[in-house]
């Protein structure tokens, strides 16, 4: 029976977890699957014997401080294959809560363009903010700084377009920038039907949007 490898919790937090591991010879992890994206950090030189599925068995060499990355899913026992000991630090990808908040914040931001609800999108937006719309006079569009510009043209917006909807919205976050794209449908004041695809580009400050930057299509012939 194989000896049986010692682990230290370093840290672990809403989004990582990194453990120390330590393998006398012949040591084990013991059989396991990976429920996150990781990297090893070698902290010496080794050898691994790998136990994967179906009865495979591989060699693996360590390099002190040559890092590598796997994906979630990974099924396997590590064991020491070397004559020394050996030892590695895991890093775990455990989850991103405020990307996932970020998310959230622009799943209830869509929601509330097509409730034409400008309180719920006053909400979702930080103190200092600022609305850089697709049409204006400016290169970045028409420029609305501050809540009280941002919330008059925020209602603007659904008295031009009494009939309204952004359709579809699909939302992605990396760091404090996030993504949404969506369909505008929508028949102005003068009975002008529109319908074109566009994006909001957002800057976070926390969970709350502190710069909506939106871009819209224009359809011609």
């Amino acid at each position: 029976m194989r000896p049986q490898a010692t682990s230290v919790l370093h840290l672990e937090d809403d989004r990582f977890r990194a453990t120390e591991w330590r393998f006398a010879p012949g040591a084990e992890t013991g059989w396991h699957v990976h429920g996150y994206d990781y990297v090893i950090v070698p902290l010496g030189d080794g050898r691994l014997l790998l136990e994967e599925p179906g009865g495979v068995e591989r060699s693996a060499d360590l390099a002190l401080h040559v890092p590598y990355s796997r994906r979630a899913g990974v099924a396997h026992n590590v064991v020491n294959g070397g004559d020394g000991p050996l030892a590695f630090l895991e890093v775990e990808v455990v989850g991103d809560a405020a990307g996932r908040a970020r998310i959230a914040t622009m799943e209830r931001f869509a929601a509330a363009w097509n409730a034409r609800d400008v309180e719920g999108l006053m909400a979702c937006m930080a103190v200092d903010c600022a609305f850089h719309a697709s049409a204006g006079p400016e290169a970045e569009g028409a420029r609305h700084v501050g809540a009280a510009a941002v919330r008059a043209a925020y209602a603007a917006v659904f008295e031009t377009w009494p009939a309204a909807e952004w359709r579809n919205p699909a939302h992605s976050v990396t760091g404090a920038t996030g993504v949404s794209a969506w369909r505008f449908a929508g028949t102005d004041r003068e009975g002008r039907s529109v319908e074109v695809d566009g994006c909001d580009l957002f800057v976070f400050d926390g969970e709350r949007i502190a710069l909506k930057n939106s871009f819209r299509k224009a359809r011609a012939g």
